[in-house]
């Protein structure tokens, strides 16, 4: 029996906190492809694109894939973005109705925009209303998604990551592309069951390199092996959405024994819930860092030092100066830097030539109260660049992606990456390819909470994680939350259930 499944990406992790709106062109900037073009840029590669891929030559689908496109996390998606975006999903879906036998999304789980609190679950109610309640539909999401009651009754199928840094993402399109199949085929017919704890998140954001994620992924893949279990995910959340549905979810996809179903889940959730003060990083200051980097004496590989707090993958503007201005008072020697987020300074630097010596303000230029303030530099133009480079690591091998307009600058021992679009280190070619390769400094600092680690620590001496104060901070208490339940966790620390 053959099927025809229609397909799209269309992805967004909303920090809500963010002055930055999302708008069409940012989807755009960071990558945005339609049809076959999409599937030639990601059709091969490790993105649930591929894992859908996958499974139509397995299956013999036909697959009518839509488009492709993700916006690097910031504000609320505009209506123009997410209308531009999702038209053309919803046109091929009212256009090919009496064809297609199945929905297929990869989505992030976290998307919110400026009308609406839950862009997944608008973007699937929209979609219900053209093809009627009995279309199977399977999306995948983001580990890190919010995920609504509006998510789960509106999918018949949810498969999220397992891991943390994510490395799994065509797994998890296989995954729920097997499912979906099973589905068309008249074998099974799933639901998701949801169980949640008030909290903002899980407490350690969900990596599972080390930690009790470790176990409780394990849990879940044992229990998928349970007659009527298609797929359990364990989803941290993503606290810097200020929004109703916020936090931890356990997600059953099955049918069967549902009571036994939401047993589990709750267990897995409970756990979440007891270790809530169980923090396996220690986030050390901007200071503290710098002075344990000018006192490494390197052996094997380097010393990382990343910033939590400026992650432009959790929605940080990617401009905090605090840890760079701290690196370079300690007088850190043989070190590089990145990204530094200024499209202001990298423009003027491109109008420089190469090896002047020049004078810029940078960073600290979108929102100063997170962060810090600009900082007044000397140093000399190394490389002026497109910012274009080819991952070549674990998350993102293979994919052709941009900084933008970016430049290198050296200041006394230090190769400083500046960029224009904002996105977090989670590959070595985002050095190599501006010609600063890590693997032979001594000193590396970057911003990313925990996708670093796949590509970064196995050229690391020793790894250290610090907190410059920026938007995503560890500090949950010093955002203006007003829109959560509370109590919630952390922010009502005593809170018992």
């Amino acid at each position: 029996m053959s099927f025809t499944v229609l397909s799209a990406e269309f992805a967004h992790e909303t920090n809500t906190f963010s002055i930055r709106k999302t708008e069409y062109s940012n989807f755009m900037d960071r990558y945005g492809y339609f049809g076959e073009d999409a599937i030639k840029e990601r059709g091969d590669a490790n993105t649930e694109l591929a894992g859908f891929c996958d499974v139509a030559r397995r299956q013999g689908w036909k697959l009518l894939h839509v488009l492709s496109a993700s916006a690097e996390p910031a504000g609320f998606v505009v209506r123009d973005a997410f209308d531009r975006l999702t038209n053309p999903i919803l046109s091929a879906a009212r256009e090919k109705r009496s064809e297609i036998d199945g929905i297929l999304l990869s989505l992030h789980g976290a998307m919110v925009t400026d009308f609406n609190e839950d862009g997944e679950g608008e973007l699937l109610r929209r979609l219900r209303e053209i093809v009627g309640p009995k279309m199977p539909i399977a999306i995948t999401l983001d580990l890190h998604a919010n995920v609504t009651r509006a998510m789960c009754d509106l999918a018949n199928i949810i498969v999220s990551y397992k891991t943390y840094p994510h490395i799994d993402m065509r797994e998890a399109g296989r995954h729920a592309g097997e499912i979906l199949h099973r589905t068309m085929k008249g074998e099974i017919n799933p639901r998701t069951i949801r169980v949640h704890r008030p909290m903002l998140d899980e407490i350690n954001g969900g990596r599972t390199d080390i930690g009790p994620m470790i176990e409780r992924v394990a849990q879940a893949r044992a229990y998928e092996k349970q007659p009527g279990v298609y797929a359990v995910s364990i989803n941290s959340g993503f606290g810097n959405a200020d929004i109703k549905e916020v936090g931890p979810t356990v997600l059953v996809t099955g049918e069967g024994d549902l009571r036994a179903h939401q047993a589990f889940a709750e267990r897995i959730a409970d756990d979440i819930w007891e270790k809530r003060f169980d923090v396996l990083n220690r986030y050390y200051s901007v200071e503290e860092a710098a002075a344990i980097a000018r006192d490494y004496r390197r052996t094997t590989g380097p010393i990382i030092i990343a910033d939590y707090a400026d992650n432009p993958g959790g929605g940080g503007y990617g401009d905090s100066t605090e840890l760079l201005r701290a690196m370079l008072a300690a007088g850190l020697q043989n070190a590089c830097f990145g990204p530094m987020v200024d499209p202001e300074t990298a423009l003027a630097l491109r109008r420089h030539k190469v090896g002047q010596n020049v004078q810029v303000w940078l960073g600290g230029k979108t929102d100063a109260r997170f962060g810090g303030a600009p900082l007044k530099l000397e140093g000399r133009l190394e490389l002026v660049s497109d910012g274009d480079y080819v991952g070549d690591g674990p998350m993102v091998g293979g994919l052709n992606l941009s900084f933008g307009p970016s430049a290198v600058l050296r200041v006394a021992g230090m190769a400083i990456l500046v960029t224009t679009e904002p996105a977090q280190m989670l590959d070595l070619q985002q050095f190599r390819a501006f010609g600063i390769d890590p693997a032979r400094h001594d000193v590396v600092g970057l911003k990313s909470m925990q996708h670093f680690r796949a590509a970064f620590e196995p050229i690391a001496g020793k790894v250290i994680v610090c907190d410059s104060g920026a938007l995503c901070t560890t500090h949950l208490e010093k955002l203006p939350y007003k829109n959560v339940p509370r109590p919630i966790f952390p922010l009502d620390r005593d809170l018992a259930i």
